[in-house]
């Protein structure tokens, strides 16, 4: 039988379905090291699947966090700060008008991901090459505010997603859209 886990994976919080490869059961809460298709990223198990799917999954539940990785994560987070640090002072020195909303390292070092609002001018694009070179991973660009406006799905955000295109309300887009429009009201 599979033992197949519902995990929240990277900074944005993407959830999918991870199936455990040496079929341990994770209870919820549990830290654990997942591969998923930008490489291997930490995660939290949210809880374990009632449908166990052969066909579908979105990756593999590797292992439990471990003490040593505690130790890796540290080192990752103070170059993603760095990496921050210096894109955000190379943007000053370009004027340009994107925003750096945040930046996420995968746990295998292999790519740092670096989310604007707003257009990725291809000068912008340079710099976070260069970056890339000097923390020794692959840079992908990400537009936040794609996320916002589109969701993840048809009406993600509004009353109407709930039940429809946004597999009701239950993606961060949707909770994040909704909790700002609570605020406004």
């Amino acid at each position: 039988m599979l033992n197949q886990h519902f995990v929240r994976v990277g900074i944005l919080g993407n959830v999918g379905r991870f199936v455990a490869v040496d079929g341990t059961r994770f209870p919820r809460g549990t830290r654990v090291i997942c591969r998923t298709v930008r490489g291997l990223e930490v995660g939290e198990v949210l809880s374990q699947s009632e449908v166990q799917a052969k066909s579908h999954h979105d990756g593999e539940l590797l292992r439990r966090l471990a003490v040593e990785d505690e130790l890796l994560l540290s080192r990752l987070e103070k170059n993603k700060t760095d990496a921050l640090q210096a894109c955000a002072d190379a943007m000053v020195q370009l004027g340009s008008p994107a925003i750096l909303v945040d930046a996420e390292q995968l746990f295998d070092g292999k790519a740092i991901f670096f989310y604007f609002l707003g257009d990725v001018s291809p000068e912008l694009e340079g710099i976070t090459q260069n970056l890339a070179e000097t923390y020794e991973t692959k840079v992908q660009f990400r537009q936040f505010v794609e996320n916002v406006n589109d969701g993840c799905g048809p009406g993600c955000g509004t009353d109407a997603a709930v039940g429809g295109g946004c597999a009701s309300g239950s993606c961060s887009t949707c909770v994040v859209a909704q909790a700002c429009s609570t605020q406004e009201k």
